[in-house]
């Protein structure tokens, strides 16, 4: 699920950045308006992008969830910092 997010966001960002090049590089000369409205739904995808690249999958983890599996259950809780581990 991650490599699928992390694809679209840079799919999205591409866009986003060959927008902005495209608008100022060329349709500028035959189109300012066309340009500065190229722009404008340039600056919009950054935001969706990232909420794109950020949501949370269905098979993903959340941060209170517990998988089923002891250790790992064990391992994030360390991390998050809710006991310590045994002994060893």
């Amino acid at each position: 699920m991650y490599a699928r997010r992390r694809h679209a966001y840079f799919v999205l960002m591409g866009i986003c950045l060959g927008l902005f090049v495209l608008a100022w590089g060329v349709v500028r000369l035959w189109s300012v308006p066309a340009a500065v409205a190229m722009c404008v739904v340039a600056m919009v995808i950054p935001p969706v992008a990232a909420v794109v690249a950020n949501r949370r999958g269905p098979d993903d983890r959340w941060w209170d969830e517990t998988s089923g599996d002891r250790r790992s259950d064990e391992w994030w809780d360390e991390l998050d910092g809710r006991r310590r581990p045994p002994p060893r």
